[in-house]
C-alpha cells in the first residue's frame, strides 16, 4: 500500500502538492471523462501524504494546521476541481474517522495509504441488533468511494419513540455496492457515486452518533483530550470547501491572464484582447473578487487555528459567521469565474480548455447544501437578528 515519509514542515507538504500539479492538470480531462479521479493521480496524492493531514500522529498522520490544509487542498483544486473535491472529502473523512471509538480507529488506520470516504446524506436505515446495527439502503454523493478502503455511511436509526437518531457508521467498501450513477455537469470527475448497503452488520464500536458529535462529544478516548480533534468538523468542512473554491478560481484567473495575450475580440477593432478597456475591467473585477474570497478564508481559518491554541469555545455567532463566510467565498469565486468565462470567448467552450470546467465545477460546489451562499447568509442573518440558527449543523 502506498506511503510517504512525513514532511519536515507544513511548507514541504504544500510544495509536494505543487510539484504534482502538472500531473493532476494533465489528467483533468480524462478524470472528467471517466467520472472519477485517475488511478495515477490517486496514487500520487496518497504518496504525497495529502490524505494523512488529519490522521492521528500515532498512525503516522500529520495533524496539519487548518491553514496548511487549505493551502494544500487549494493547490490540488487549482489543478483539477474534481480531484480537489475528492481530496478534501477523503482528508476530511479521515478526521471524522479519528473521532470514532479507538477500537474502530485501530481497524481503519492500518497503513499510511488508507483512504476513507463518507457522506452526510441520511438515506440508509440502521436497525439495532445485539452488538451493533444492521444497515440497509442507498446513500448518494459518496465522493471518492471507488478509491476508498472505508466509507463513513450516514444512517437513520429508530430511537424507540423519540426523534430518529443520525449515525455515522464505518463500513468496509468491500461490504458496499457502488452504483454507476454519477452523470453530472460539474465536479464530474469526483466519483461521487451512490453506495448501497444491503443488510450490512456494523458492530457498535464502528458507530459514531451525530447528535453528541455536534455538541462536541465523541467516543475516542485517545483523541478526546487532543485540541486538534476538538475542532468542530462542520467548521472544518467550511475551510476545506473554501479551498475547493479558491483553487479553480485562482487557476482560471491565471489562465485568463495568458489567453488575453493570445487572442483578439472577434468583430471588434481589438486584435489583442489585453488591449481592450473592457478586458481591464473584467480582469480587475475578477481579481478583486478572488482577493476578497482569500481574505474571508484567512479570517475564519485564523479563528479556527486560534481556538485550537487557546481552547476557548465558539460563540453561536462565530459558528454562523464561519459558515456564512464559507458560502460567500464560494459565491465570490463563482462570480469571478463566471466573469472570466464570459470574457474568454467561444473557443473556451472546448472541453480541453480548463476555464469552462472551472465554471461548471464552481457552480456545482455552490449548489452543495452546506456551502450554498443564500442558505448560509440566511442562517447568519437569523443569528445576527437574535434568533436561533434554525439548524444544529454549525
Amino acid at each position: 500500500m502506498a506511503g510517504s515519509s512525513a514532511p519536515n514542515s507544513d511548507a514541504e507538504l504544500v510544495e509536494r502538492v505543487r510539484k504534482l500539479q502538472p500531473l493532476i492538470r494533465s489528467h483533468a480531462l480524462r478524470t472528467e471523462q471517466e467520472r472519477r479521479v485517475t488511478g495515477e493521480v490517486v496514487t500520487a496524492l496518497t504518496d504525497a501524504g495529502v490524505l494523512r493531514m488529519n490522521v492521528p500522529h500515532r498512525y503516522g498522520g500529520y495533524q496539519a494546521s487548518v491553514r496548511t490544509q487549505v493551502d494544500v487542498l487549494s493547490e490540488v483544486s487549482a489543478a483539477c476541481g474534481s480531484t480537489g473535491f475528492m481530496a478534501l472529502i477523503q482528508a476530511g473523512c479521515a478526521f471524522i474517522a479519528a473521532l470514532f471509538p479507538d477500537e474502530a480507529q485501530d481497524e481503519i488506520f492500518t497503513g499510511p495509504g488508507i483512504r476513507v470516504s463518507g457522506t452526510l446524506v441520511p438515506r440508509a436505515k440502521a436497525r439495532p441488533v445485539d452488538g451493533g446495527y444492521v444497515v440497509d439502503g442507498t446513500s448518494p454523493f459518496a465522493t471518492g468511494c471507488q478509491d476508498s478502503h472505508w466509507h463513513l455511511l450516514t444512517a437513520v436509526a429508530d430511537s424507540g419513540g423519540g426523534p430518529p437518531e443520525l449515525l455515522w457508521t464505518a463500513v468496509r467498501m468491500t461490504d458496499l455496492d457502488v452504483l454507476d450513477d454519477w452523470h453530472v455537469s460539474g465536479l464530474a470527475g469526483s466519483g461521487s457515486n451512490s453506495v448501497v448497503a444491503r443488510d450490512v452488520h456494523v458492530p457498535a464500536h464502528r458507530v459514531l452518533p451525530l447528535g453528541p458529535l455536534l455538541g462536541g462529544s465523541f467516543p475516542s478516548r485517545r483523541n478526546g483530550a487532543d485540541p486538534f480533534y476538538g475542532m468542530p468538523v462542520l467548521l472544518l468542512f467550511c475551510a476545506w470547501t473554501a479551498a475547493g473554491a479558491l483553487g479553480p478560481a485562482r487557476a482560471a484567473l491565471a489562465e485568463f491572464g495568458e489567453r488575453i495575450h493570445q487572442r483578439g475580440i472577434t468583430y471588434t477593432v481589438y486584435e489583442q484582447q489585453h488591449t481592450a478597456p473592457v478586458t481591464h475591467l473584467q480582469f480587475a473585477e475578477a481579481a478583486m473578487k478572488i482577493s476578497c474570497a482569500e481574505l474571508l478564508t484567512a479570517d475564519f481559518v485564523s479563528l479556527i487555528d486560534a481556538r485550537v491554541a487557546d481552547g476557548n469555545p465558539y460563540t453561536p455567532e462565530e459558528r454562523a459567521r464561519i459558515r456564512a463566510q464559507a458560502g460567500y467565498v464560494a459565491r465570490l469565486c463563482k462570480e469571478a469565474v463566471d466573469l472570466i468565462g464570459s470574457a474568454s470567448g467561444a473557443s473556451s467552450l472546448r472541453l480541453e480548455v480548463p476555464v469552462q470546467r472551472a465554471v461548471r465545477d464552481l457552480n456545482a460546489l455552490s449548489l452543495h447544501s452546506f456551502v450554498n451562499p443564500a442558505a448560509n447568509l440566511e442562517l447568519y442573518g437569523r443569528v445576527l437578528s437574535g434568533l436561533d440558527a434554525g439548524t444544529p449543523f454549525l
